[in-house]
């Protein structure tokens, strides 16, 4: 009988959604239930994020609002602000763990060795006993062994993250119950963009064996999910840390040829890194999704060599026009950060220029958010936070105009979609092979089916349409 109750809350990427997939499964495979919500949880893993000093705020504000609704639950903290910051995180009240990344493997016995002592159920892994260690906000990498947090009583699981040579696939990656499972088959990120913390609270970049990874997907395949997303930290440098080097192409190649797979979608990729061998894939194979994700972050050449980008403007323009020439009904989208340390107007509009020439149909657009030890923190002047906005407005705007335009494009049209399940208003919903979200009305469609439909009109965010017989 289980002898526990767990929810987990995720905050940030698709990496760090599929790390708490993972978490889900290996808590039910040792027989623990997953409670609804966290009011009638015995434990509550909070897995963070930390890319900006508002995902760090988000996160402290869910600590305390758990410990406040159900303060009888044992708080985890986990994620890349554990791994960055994970003193801080043992001050909140409330918390019972904060577990960083290097130590996410054993989270789950961790949790049932120390918090449910009634659970009977078996450890698989023996703690380093140096493993109880903390890290300042210094994201050099180095850390010290201590006790639990000074003065709050929460245990503190935390070493260096470049400790971490190898990935491991720590439990079955479809928990979480998506129609659309996330399979993660790179972490870390050996790149150092100036303004970036993640490479040191994920550590350099790491994947997963080929062998692996089609041992995973052909589970996932058997469990009849029909679309399967491929992430990473770095995804495009696939392969290069593995002893029998491998790529990216390489390994879609293999996964391609299973019988059963239907689609495969792959989220962000370098500019670099998104080679003619992977755009042939996607533009040939009925089996790959029509999307491309490729982050670009600023317009501007100066503000590029900044940012430690190791590419240029042009390049990028050049790019992204090969993928529309490639693959006419593609989806292509960018990140792009405003507000980078000496960032004039007129690098801004340099962004601007580009973006409303490309033919990008999505943008994520953000403010800079300054990352201690970065080296972005030392650029001086800082734009000023009105700045910035005006210039995420400006973004956005166009992003709206050229989103409307793509979705407009497919009007009367058809598509090839996958239920994802129903709104609470009862509309079904589903998700195209090129990204766009589509309702499908009141139509009985059950979730996890790959559908043509016939695109009637469009929503503030999407598109309605009828399933063709």
């Amino acid at each position: 009988m289980p002898e526990g109750t767990f929810h987990i809350i995720n905050f940030g990427c698709r990496a760090t959604q599929a790390d708490g997939a993972a978490i889900e499964q290996a808590f039910s495979d040792r027989h623990l239930v997953k409670a609804r919500t966290w009011e009638g949880s015995d434990v509550v893993v909070v897995n963070t994020c930390t890319v900006t000093q508002s995902a760090d705020v988000q996160a402290r504000q869910m600590i305390r609002r758990v410990h406040r609704e159900n303060p009888r639950a044992k708080i985890v903290v986990t994620g890349c602000y554990a791994q960055r910051a994970p003193q801080e995180l043992a001050q909140i009240d409330g918390v019972a763990c904060v577990v960083g990344n290097s130590h996410k493997e054993q989270l789950v016995p961790i949790v049932v060795r120390n918090y449910l002592p009634h659970a009977s159920l078996p450890v698989l892994q023996s703690l380093d006993p140096h493993a109880r260690c903390g890290q300042s906000d210094d994201v050099s990498g180095s850390s010290t062994v201590s006790e639990a947090a000074s003065g709050s009583g929460a245990d503190v699981f935390c070493s260096s993250i470049f400790e971490s040579r190898q990935l491991r696939s720590i439990a079955d990656m479809s928990g979480g119950g998506r129609t659309r499972p996330v399979l993660k088959v790179q972490d870390g990120c050996s790149l150092r963009c100036s303004y970036c913390v993640i490479p040191y609270v994920r550590g350099d970049s790491r994947s997963l064996v080929e062998e692996e990874v089609l041992h995973q997907v052909n589970h996932l395949l058997n469990l009849g999910f029909k679309e399967i997303v491929f992430t990473g930290i770095h995804l495009g440098a696939y392969g290069k840390d593995l002893e029998r080097k491998s790529n990216l192409a390489s390994l879609i190649r293999k996964v391609l040829r299973h019988e059963k797979l239907e689609r495969l979608r792959l989220s962000s990729i370098e500019p670099l890194e998104l080679t003619d061998e992977i755009i042939d894939l996607v533009a040939d194979s009925p089996k790959m999704a029509k999307h491309f994700h490729v982050p670009l972050q600023s317009g501007a050449d100066r503000i590029l060599r900044l940012m430690r980008r190791p590419y240029t403007a042009d390049y990028y323009c050049h790019l992204v026009t090969k993928l529309r020439r490639r693959v006419p009904e593609a989806a292509i989208g960018a990140d792009v950060m405003v507000g980078f340390p000496t960032e004039q107007d007129s690098d801004h509009q340099e962004t601007w220029n580009l973006l409303q020439n490309a033919p990008m149909t999505y943008l994520h657009v953000f403010p800079y958010s300054s990352r201690p030890g970065t080296p972005a923190t030392l650029l001086k002047p800082q734009v000023p936070r009105e700045s910035a906005q005006q210039r995420s407005v400006a973004l956005r705007s166009l992003a709206a105009e050229k989103n409307l335009r793509f979705r407009m494009s497919f009007l009367n049209r058809p598509l090839s979609v996958i239920s994802l399940g129903e709104e609470e208003d009862g509309s079904s919903q589903a998700m195209s092979t090129n990204y766009l979200k589509v309702s499908l009305g009141k139509a009985a469609v059950k979730p996890n089916q790959l559908l043509e439909v016939m695109v009637k009109g469009c929503t503030s965010d999407g598109v309605t349409a009828e399933v063709l017989a």
